[in-house]
């Protein structure tokens, strides 16, 4: 058997039903893993990836896997495992494989040690932990990586700010960035995930109920869009003008935090900031409050603080931590703060996550192509990656649209037509 830390091998053959009935809905890697089987262009290359282990993961393992990479696998969080499909990734696929969801803490950053362990060319994370490390901790590995990616906002986040103080030490191309990324997985993905761990942990009715969303990027819009889809009254706060101004012409109400804190029923943060719920908004929310995160990390609410003003915790429902404060007040928090749609839920569509990890894909093999060219910055997705993702995308789903002519094309170059 190859190197692994899973739950329960024996689990396998439940998670390949769940990894094919997956792959029924990802028709763009299908089509990017039949490629890859016959041109091999990552062949040989060692590949450490820090992703969250679900289904549609494995099936973008899979693909790089038909493209020649040698690769090895682990949790970008501790909850965000699926166990069904980490035992099959190592049994029916033979990719090495380390996570077990409620994993703690040790664990996880023993599990990073692991991929790390295997000496990466190219590294394809989920928050940037494993560059971080790799940066820190593991610097005697940084020569022979070539390049990476990154997927999430926090990650890029963490990665321009490496960059920003020229400690980068390899060019990575931030997936997140491209827009068959962020404008669909990070707004339709994440809003229909994130409302699906909520309603799974709590089974509360959101039509009628205040829902305070922190943040206006695009994860907290499609929160929003979707709370209010289903009757919720939202209320959207930002540290951003020009976001709370769109907020505000969406047909929200926006307000600080402080101030919809006493108004709230119930509250998702995902934002990539730390302490966005702190004690001055648990010091005035109302009795049987809900609080979640939808960001990467669980920071974003403090958790800390708020165990230290309870007198106790109980778990009425999985997922699900009620704390009682001293004068009654009941806060329940979803998955221990960390992100609710994959703790309490499966994460995002795999309809939704076949653009996203197309873009890791062609994202990776950009990289083996091109590397030596590049500079140890962060990179954009190639447009023509873009816009060739968003093309099969569209035809997968039988949608066609329409071309220019050659007219329009001059008319779109000139200068010269006007009124």
């Amino acid at each position: 058997m190859i190197k692994h830390d899973v739950k329960n091998i024996n689990l396998a053959k439940k998670g390949v039903a769940h990894i094919e009935w997956a792959e029924q809905d990802m028709p763009v890697l299908r089509l990017i893993r039949k490629r890859f089987a016959a041109e091999k262009p990552l062949q040989g290359k060692r590949v450490s990836a820090c992703l969250h282990v679900t289904s549609e993961t494995a099936n973008l393992m899979r693909t790089l896997q038909a493209g020649g990479a040698d690769i090895c696998l682990c949790a970008s969080n501790p909850l965000s495992t699926q166990d069904d499909v980490a035992a099959a990734l190592v049994a029916e696929y033979g990719i090495p494989t380390f996570a077990i969801k409620g994993e703690d803490d040790d664990t996880y950053y023993k599990h990073i040690a692991a991929v790390l362990d295997h000496k990466p060319q190219l590294t394809m994370d989920d928050g940037a932990d494993v560059v971080s490390i790799l940066h820190k901790t593991r610097r005697e590995l940084l020569p022979d990586v070539i390049g990476g990616t990154e997927e999430t906002t926090t990650g890029v986040i963490r990665l321009r700010a490496l960059q920003q103080e020229g400690k980068l030490e390899y060019p990575i191309i931030a997936v997140n960035d491209a827009n068959t990324k962020h404008l669909f997985d990070n707004r339709y993905g994440t809003g229909q995930s994130t409302i699906d761990g909520v309603i799974r942990a709590t089974n509360a009715l959101l039509a009628g109920k205040t829902f305070v969303v922190a943040g206006y990027g695009w994860c907290s819009r499609g929160i929003a869009m979707r709370a209010q889809g289903l009757g919720a009254n939202v209320i959207v706060t930002e540290i951003d003008p020009l976001k709370a101004l769109e907020a505000v012409m969406d047909g929200y109400r926006v307000m600080p935090m402080v101030e919809a804190a006493p108004l709230g029923d119930i509250f998702v943060t995902s934002t990539g900031n730390i302490n966005v719920i702190d004690k001055a908004h648990f010091e005035v929310m109302k009795d049987g409050a809900i609080v979640a995160n939808s960001g990467h990390f669980n920071v974003e609410l403090n958790i800390p603080v708020l165990q230290e003003m309870a007198v106790k915790c109980d778990q009425p429902r999985g997922f699900v931590d009620q704390y009682t404060l001293a004068d009654g007040r009941r806060i329940s928090v979803l998955g221990e703060g960390r992100l609710v749609n994959l703790a309490a839920a499966e994460g995002h569509p795999s309809a939704v996550m076949d653009m996203s990890f197309a873009n890791q894909a062609l994202s990776a093999e950009y990289m083996v192509k091109n590397y030596a060219s590049l500079k140890k910055i962060v990179y954009t997705v190639p447009a023509e990656i873009d816009s060739d993702i968003a093309g099969l995308k569209l035809h997968s789903m039988g949608i066609s649209i329409d071309t220019l002519t050659e007219e329009q094309r001059v008319y779109l170059s000139s200068w010269e037509s006007g009124t």
